[in-house]
């Protein structure tokens, strides 16, 4: 059940976060993203690779890089909302179906392994939360009306759940499970490593960021 809940009320909350506290920057963002990234990594890392090489094949690489790749396609149309960025036009005042969709596909997919890795609801959860602040934020600063920011964080928070849905009761996603896991490894890797890379501006030594990340390294290594 709390694989349903919890991408939910990520969501939900980051929008919470947006409509009562109103912030007009996001830099203050930069350590929760960084830990979010440090955290889906290292979930990805201890807990689901070493179980989707144990019950796959030699060729289960292949499959991860078809996952990078797929991301990276992904980013193409959302201008790379996944990790963080918002680059759309803010005067637009139609529904961003193009975001919402490539968003959705991500969601989806991220949800298909979390019922087998119990663990990993929390890497997604924890990266969830910075990019619902995000996108709320930039949708409250757009044309947009607050039913289609509401319709929008709404439907794109149940994606993930949907994934979770579909694992359960698709024969075709049993049968091939572990290929799509391979995937889904291949998206959180390429999402993870460039939000790390991203939160380094400029390659500056920042003592506060290194301690962020080092914890929720720690912090996924125990749970």
């Amino acid at each position: 059940m709390l694989n349903y809940f919890l991408p939910i009320f990520s969501v939900l909350l980051g929008f919470a976060v947006v409509l009562i506290l109103k912030p007009q920057k996001l830099k203050h963002l930069k350590l929760l993203l960084a830990f979010s990234g440090a955290f889906l990594l290292s979930i990805t890392v201890f807990n689901f690779l070493p179980e989707v090489y144990a019950h796959g094949h030699k060729h289960i690489g292949v499959y991860i890089m078809v996952g990078i790749m797929l991301q990276i396609v992904l980013e193409f149309f959302s201008k790379g909302a996944e990790h963080g960025h918002m680059h759309l036009d803010k005067t637009k005042t139609i529904f961003p179906w193009v975001l919402f969709i490539s968003l959705s596909v991500h969601a989806v997919l991220e949800g298909i392994p979390l019922d087998a890795h119990h663990n990993l609801v929390y890497g997604v959860i924890v990266h969830k939360l910075p990019v619902a602040i995000i996108l709320a934020t930039f949708f409250m600063q757009s044309q947009l009306s607050k039913l289609k920011i509401a319709l929008f964080l709404i439907l794109f928070a149940l994606m993930t759940p949907l994934g979770v849905y579909l694992s359960d009761t698709l024969g075709f996603i049993k049968s091939y499970y572990n290929e799509i896991s391979a995937i889904v490894i291949g998206i959180f890797l390429h999402i993870s490593t460039t939000i790390l890379f991203e939160s380094n501006e400029g390659h500056k030594f920042n003592l506060t960021k290194l301690l962020t990340i080092i914890a929720a390294i720690v912090l996924a290594y125990f749970i």
